[in-house]
């Protein structure tokens, strides 16, 4: 079974590459998943993005740890020899490298630990979709969110930059055996099918 995984900051279009891979029959040969927070029925129970604790932080990781098991089981039950993920369990040890950086929260090792001990799908290839900030915030305006949240913590440039290195600059260690950059400063449609031209290539 090959994991493939779509990672990014939020508006940088993996779902919308989901949305096409699936019209476009991905899933005739390919188990496809939603983000984690798509599992969660109440938007009320979703974890905050910006977690007030070390512990809040480590509640917030068993919370997508139980839909991580829950991916696992459906993409074993599935038999298909590909699986495509919107976001991974990296998405989970990126958003708390960027946590312990800017409040010292200190649990990044804490999850690592936590994570051998769970059900999860390792990813054989990740596909970063890498958007500048300032198209991010162009998206999300468009998307008309601005004035409904100001303070987005998501899009806050320490934070992007934080959890971008995670991906790219080598020095942390991803689940992912191996991590593929993707300009993804385009529309919708052209980001969706360079990501499809990768996927094509890599399980043919």
């Amino acid at each position: 079974m090959k994991v493939i995984a779509l990672e990014g900051p939020s508006y940088a279009g993996k779902s919308s590459t989901i949305a096409h891979l699936r019209r476009q029959g991905a899933e005739d040969r390919a188990f496809v998943s939603d983000c984690y927070v798509d599992h969660i029925a109440h938007r009320h129970d979703i974890p905050p993005a910006r977690t007030t604790s070390a512990a809040a932080q480590l509640a917030a990781f068993e919370t997508f740890m139980t839909i991580e098991g829950i991916r696992v089981r459906r993409a074993l039950a599935s038999a298909k020899t590909v699986v495509i993920l919107d976001r991974s369990v990296d998405t989970l040890l990126a958003h708390a490298h960027g946590l312990d950086a800017l409040f010292g929260f200190g649990v990044q090792h804490q999850l690592r630990d936590r994570l051998q001990e769970m059900p999860f799908l390792r990813p054989d290839h990740t596909l970063y979709l890498d958007v500048p900030a300032e198209v991010l915030a162009l998206r999300r305006e468009a998307a008309g969110h601005t004035t409904a949240e100001p303070d987005y913590f998501l899009h806050e440039p320490a934070f992007l930059d934080r959890v971008r290195d995670f991906f790219i600059s080598g020095a942390q260690q991803p689940v992912s055996r191996r991590v593929t950059v993707l300009p993804a400063d385009a529309t919708p449609l052209e980001i969706a099918q360079a990501v499809e031209a990768l996927i094509t290539l890599w399980t043919r």
